[in-house]
């Protein structure tokens, strides 16, 4: 949750231009494009205990966005002087934002996340608390060790359990799910770790392989669980509730996903320079919305799967403004 990329190397210094130039700093330190990879992982938790969302799903999708906000300041704050040496031009160590309102920000924002979810309800508040406790460890310290894939991963799997407790106060039926994305989080932080320097082949091709086995997942029919014969038509037929397209959307949504993860990460895997493995983190973040959107088809929730789909030509579009990574 605290954004699965590192800062690039490529950017130039912006000027100082005042107030202009400070909500462009703030816009690249919270790296806004990346906020759309955000409410899919609650809709898509949402979706395993109930076909649509409701006004609780929306707190907490606000409760994620603003958890997920305070990770990626709180990373810059914890790698000021690492990027005064290596990323000078990054918000904190170029002087357009201070660290001391970067660190006031995170906590604002960590403390505003936190009572979102209590709004949302207390199983919502059960889950959020221990996911913005795997934020913060992350960016202070599990980043730099071999536990720091698997934080973020976690931190991307509660995510989703928070859309899930947060819709029916059960986390149960939304196990796989979450695996699923964190799965897919663990592979993408790990290739992320070595954007700024390059790396070994292997990493960015473990990544593909990841992604054709999601895809292989994500498109076969799953067997039928519970909460299938929950969501059955009217009178207890029995007959499944979803709609006749829905394997056809959740089919689409996956081949998207893979569509956008995997040319970038083959690039790298023969080329694991730092500019390709910064196209191949770049191109895994996108990833993340195509995925959230098969993962609320294979629950059986078309509108939230569309919901999520429709926020990716959003982010692409501004992510040509302000980097995701």
């Amino acid at each position: 949750m605290t954004g699965e990329g590192r800062p690039g190397i490529s950017e130039p210094p912006l000027p100082d231009r005042g107030k202009g130039s400070r909500s462009a700093a703030w816009a690249e330190l919270l790296r806004l494009p990346a906020l759309f990879t955000v409410p899919g992982d609650v809709l898509a938790g949402a979706a395993t205990v109930s076909r649509r969302p409701d006004p609780r799903t929306a707190w907490a999708i606000g409760s994620s966005l603003c958890l997920y906000e305070a990770g990626m300041t709180l990373n810059d704050w914890a790698d000021r002087a690492e990027d005064a040496a290596e990323r000078p031009h990054r918000p904190l160590p170029s002087g357009r934002v201070r660290p001391a309102a970067a660190l006031t920000a995170a906590c604002a924002l960590t403390a505003t996340g936190l009572a979102l979810a209590t709004r949302a309800g207390r199983p919502a508040l059960a889950v959020a608390a221990p996911l913005a406790a795997t934020v913060w460890a992350y960016d202070l310290g599990l980043k730099r060790t071999p536990a720091g894939p698997v934080a973020m991963a976690a931190a991307r799997a509660l995510d989703l359990l928070l859309g899930a407790a947060a819709t029916s106060g059960r986390v149960g039926p939304a196990l796989t799910s979450a695996a699923l994305l964190g799965t897919h989080t663990l592979a993408l932080t790990t290739v992320s770790r070595n954007e700024t320097q390059g790396g070994s082949p292997l990493t960015p091709l473990t990544a593909l392989a990841t992604t054709g086995a999601l895809t292989h997942l994500l498109t076969r029919r799953p067997p039928r669980t519970p909460l299938d014969t929950d969501r059955t038509s009217p009178a207890g037929s029995g007959t499944p509730s979803a709609a006749p397209g829905a394997h056809a959307l959740r089919v689409a949504c996956a081949l998207a996903y893979t569509a956008t993860a995997a040319r970038p990460y083959f690039h790298a895997a023969l080329n694991p320079s730092p500019p390709l493995t910064q196209k191949a983190v770049g191109g895994g973040i996108r990833a993340t919305i195509p995925l959230q959107a098969a993962l609320s088809a294979r629950s059986a929730a078309p509108v939230s799967a569309l919901i999520t789909a429709a926020l990716a030509p959003l982010a692409a579009r501004f992510a040509k403004k302000v980097s995701v990574t």
